[in-house]
């Protein structure tokens, strides 16, 4: 009975790392260019959204358009959205605004990204800071 206890946590302990998912590593992805999140309407209807990104300082950062601002604004399951990155999909990811970081983030953006000249002037009336649910900090 000893070693069928001792086997069945060995096989949990072992299965653990799996079951939680990938891992949250901003700073691996700072040379990536986009990264698509998943918001979902008052009638469950989901949408992906691809924007660019920069990390800063660990965290990362978009700059939105207006769809992808009203999606991030009337999503029912706010703050948290879906994330692809890297190959890697997240599900509980917190999409706060950050007004604060926008010219940051637009200077960043500018910097990584040789076309932003062609959207840097158009409006972007949210900035958000994308954070895996067990990294953020409330």
């Amino acid at each position: 009975m000893d070693r069928l206890i001792v086997s069945i946590v060995a096989l949990i302990a072992l299965a653990m790392p799996a079951l939680a998912g990938p891992e949250w590593t901003p700073e691996e992805w700072t040379e990536g260019s986009t990264l698509r999140f998943q918001t979902t309407d008052v009638d469950r209807n989901e949408h992906w959204s691809t924007v660019w990104y920069v990390v800063i300082q660990g965290d990362i950062y978009a700059r939105l358009g207006t769809a992808a601002a009203e999606l991030v604004e009337n999503n029912v399951k706010r703050p948290y959205v879906r994330v692809k990155i890297a190959g890697k999909e997240f599900q509980d990811v917190r999409a706060d605004p950050a007004p604060g970081m926008a010219e940051w983030v637009a200077d960043e953006m500018a910097d990584k990204y040789p076309t932003d000249f062609l959207f840097r002037f158009l409006p972007h009336p949210m900035t958000v800071r994308l954070r895996a649910a067990s990294f953020a900090s409330f």
